[in-house]
């Protein structure tokens, strides 16, 4: 932002000095008609400059108050604009616009991609797992020192650089195309007002947000929230599930987004098959025989889950299937359901 704003100053200093060369070259040609209109634009070019270069005629009196108000309008801006851009490109500055003009065209091509606001513990364990598994993202940050170690661990991240609390950086990030939101920022009241405006913006994208005290959730939810993560208590009973039941736990591991990349769960709704296969069964829809992955469980309309559902089961409006195949497999079930 701060590069964008220097290079506004930038431009409005050289069309000031581009407005004071034209009114040059219409004032050398009004006081004296015998300059041409080239003639004209050398005389107030080495006059701006004040290069001492010897005149085209012998100014009369009109012509040198002209020439002394020219040079006392115009050395500033024209000393300004070139001490502007040399300091810009010397300090790499200008470098610095363009590339965030890349990120801003970028982002801007991005459609169903998830936003990360906050590039902490959990936003960096998330955008670890959105590059294992090739999900488009943009990261919002506006501490510079956390910029530079995105940029460091995360070469090709998009990263726009501002407060996620503000509508206009959200939108700078796409929310409005987003698929989904994690906001993982230190302070609850922060990931709340990021929930609501993000869901103010784009009220089909999923919001999960990181929550830091137990009073935090519902508040959370009734912004927009769809899910809320406390990593404390995530962790804890993580760890004592390891102890009761560990083999378990690291087989689930194993197929989750954190574990093995030749192992994929896959998530496919109701909305997102074909119609030939809406309303069928699991049977009739042929996953098993036509791509080797297997339907491991549903959640209905309802909300209920169900494990291991038996081949007769049909899928209707607002059934999700969570199918467990390799990275091969999950590639023949997208592209038999084109998704």
């Amino acid at each position: 932002m701060k590069n964008l704003s220097r290079f506004k100053n930038i431009i409005y200093s050289i069309s000031f000095l581009f407005i004071v060369i034209v009114v040059g070259i219409i004032g050398f040609m009004i006081l004296e008609p015998r300059y041409t209109f080239l003639e004209a634009v050398y005389m107030t070019i080495i006059t701006i400059a004040t290069v001492g270069y010897r005149e085209v005629y012998e100014p009369s009196e009109g012509v040198m108050v002209f020439i002394s108000v020219l040079i006392v309008t115009s050395f500033g801006t024209f000393a300004y604009a070139v001490s502007a851009i040399s300091a810009y490109i010397i300090d790499g500055e200008f470098r610095e616009y363009f590339k965030e003009y890349k990120v801003k065209s970028e982002v801007s091509k991005l459609n169903n991609h998830v936003v990360i606001c906050g590039y902490g513990r959990n936003g960096s364990q998330a955008v670890t797992i959105m590059e294992k598994h090739n999900q488009p993202f943009v990261v919002v940050e506006q501490d510079p020192v956390v910029i530079e170690d995105i940029k460091k661990h995360s070469p090709e991240a998009l990263i726009v650089s501002g407060d996620a609390t503000h509508d206009e950086i959200l939108l700078e990030a796409g929310i409005d195309k987003a698929k989904s939101l994690i906001t993982t920022l230190p302070s609850d009241s922060n990931n709340l007002f990021v929930v609501l405006s993000a869901r103010s913006i784009n009220n089909k994208l999923k919001i999960i947000s990181r929550a830091s005290e137990d009073n935090s959730d519902k508040k959370l939810r009734i912004a927009g929230a769809n899910n809320v993560i406390m990593p404390d208590k995530i962790g804890g009973a993580h760890m004592a599930s390891l102890v009761m039941k560990p083999d378990i736990i690291e087989f689930m591991d194993y197929i989750s987004a954190q574990g093995q990349i030749d192992v994929n769960l896959e998530e496919i709704s109701f909305d997102e098959l074909p119609s030939k296969f809406k309303n069928k069964t699991i049977t009739e829809i042929g996953i098993r025989r036509i791509t080797g992955a297997n339907i491991i469980g549903l959640k209905e309309s309802d909300g209920d889950f169900v494990v291991n559902p038996m081949p007769e089961t049909v899928i209707t409006a607002k059934t999700k299937m969570f199918v467990l195949g390799t990275p091969d497999q999950i590639k023949k079930l997208k592209e038999l359901f084109h998704v």
